[in-house]
Parts: C-alpha cells; structure tokens; sequence
C-alpha cells in the first residue's frame, strides 16, 4: 500500500471524500472497521484511522456513530424547545447534554432559542427527565411528542457520480 497522508489543514483530498462517502452510508460493521476502510481505500488501516482522526479535528466530522430507529427498539422521541435567557444558557445546554437520550441540541434564532430531541424507554421517563432538567435549571421545557415517525435520509456526496 502507498503512503497516503491525510490532506492539508482546511482541504480535503479524493481519498477524505471517497471515506466520508462511505462513512455517511456503509460504515463497516466490523471488529476492526478501520481495517476495512482501508482496504476499501487501498490504504492502510492506521492510515484510515488518522484520517478519520483528521476530519474531526477540522470538525468535517462531528460524530461518528449509530443511528437507530427508536420506536421500533421500543422507545419513544420528543422534540423539545426552550426559551432560555442569555445568562442561563451555558448551564442549561449543560443539564440538556449530559442527558443520555439527547440526540440533537440546536441553537436558534427564535424566542424558543433551545431545541433538542429526546429518546426515552417511556413518556414516562422522557417527562420525568424533562421535570429534572426544569428543577434545576428553573426553565420550563415544551414538550412536542412524535405522533408519527418521519425520517429524510440526508446523505452529502462527497465524490461527484462518475
């Protein structure tokens, strides 16, 4: 295999494309999937590994992991907004991150200024954690339960089709 160094600061060369192409959609489900990338790549696995490495400290990537279908594990999902002061914001983002269940937390421009999705075993549980969250940060969450599942797949080609 030959030598392939992760692209320059702010770049991203044809083999980071070709990766996050494949991480988006087909990441491998692998004892060793770094092994697999790079063999995909015709680079090595530490190779893969670094340039994966790379991409998140140029934040290309963000996360890096599963996604699943809640409600067909048995869970529920809520959206949740939040109309949360200035000088709360820091220690409510804070109490909303380190819940397990949150998977997204956005900032917007809005008076609700906070939104953020919950996945819980129950309503039950998702209520009781939303009332902890209110406790002890003394902001009032609106609870928007999902009635009916909706799911775009939102894919970003990297590689332009041949």
């Amino acid at each position: 295999m030959q030598e392939h160094p992760p692209a320059a600061q702010g770049q991203l060369d044809s083999l980071d494309r070709q990766l996050l192409d494949i991480i988006q959609t087909d990441f491998p489900l692998d004892p060793r999937p770094y092994a697999v990338l790079g063999q995909r790549l015709g680079i090595s696995e530490e190779q893969a590994l670094e340039r994966v490495r790379a991409l998140r400290v140029k934040k290309i990537i963000r996360r890096l992991g599963a996604n699943f279908q809640s409600a067909k594990l048995g869970f529920v999902s809520t959206l949740c907004a939040a109309k949360v002061p200035d000088a709360k914001l820091e220690t409510f983002i804070s109490e909303v991150n380190a819940q397990p269940g949150v998977t997204h937390n956005y900032l917007r421009d809005h008076s609700y200024n906070v939104w953020f999705t919950l996945i819980s075993p129950s309503r039950e549980q998702a209520r009781k954690i939303l009332d902890q969250i209110s406790a002890r940060t003394g902001i009032v969450i609106l609870d928007l339960p999902a009635t009916k599942f909706f799911k775009i797949r939102v894919d970003f080609r990297m590689q332009e089709e041949e």
